[in-house]
């Protein structure tokens, strides 16, 4: 049932999106330029990996011994909001169509936390990742990683149609009032270095 509703539902969503799509692919390669998308290799269903697609929202600023500068430095105006408004996540519909994500589930984080997680972390791999999940709309990026990570793993545990729906709805909500797009202390949400109780 959740898959059906995952492919119904994307399917639909690109096509009725597609207008707002092309708009968002030239204003990013106009304040962005080339590549208009950020593909990056993410741990889904059973950790197995897959490469997600979003519309970039970060220049390729470096300093001068060619490393990435911060998060912060490379996130533009146009990127900000971008980001506030989450559609820079419209491409992740083709990762729902192609069956490796789903619209609700726990976010895909990247490959070099698996090692890092506790046994309880590591069950949010037990379903397909999500566009929005449970801890999106109960803090996002405001949440400590343990915080997130606890909320994802009730998810797992009490997943349902109905729920998903709860989510969805509640989602829009929190795209409309912009909440927890930022970490605590950064633009983005501080790479996560392990946790030291395995609660």
């Amino acid at each position: 049932m959740k898959r059906c509703l995952d492919i119904l539902i994307s399917a639909i969503a690109l096509l009725l999106l597609m207008p707002l799509f092309f708009i968002l692919y030239l204003l990013v390669a106009a304040n962005l330029g080339r590549p208009v998308f950020f593909k990056q290799t993410r741990p889904g269903r059973n950790s197995e990996l897959f490469e997600m697609v979003k519309f970039r929202s970060m220049t390729d600023a470096r300093d001068e011994s060619g490393n990435l500068l911060c998060d912060d430095k490379r996130l533009t105006r146009f990127g900000r909001w971008l980001r506030s408004t989450s559609l820079d996540e419209l491409p992740e519909l083709i990762n729902v169509l192609k069956g490796d994500m789903s619209l609700v589930g726990p976010r895909p984080l990247l490959p070099e936390y698996l090692a890092l997680y506790n046994p309880q972390q590591h069950r949010r791999h037990e379903v397909r990742p999500g566009i929005t999940g449970w801890s999106q709309v109960n803090g996002r990026n405001a949440l400590s990683w343990e915080k997130k990570f606890s909320l994802d793993v009730w998810y797992v545990d009490n997943q349902s149609t109905w729920l998903d729906m709860k989510i969805l709805v509640l989602t829009l909500f929190k795209v409309l009032k912009r909440e927890g797009i930022s970490g605590a202390e950064s633009a983005t949400m501080k790479p996560f270095e392990g946790s030291k109780s395995s609660d």
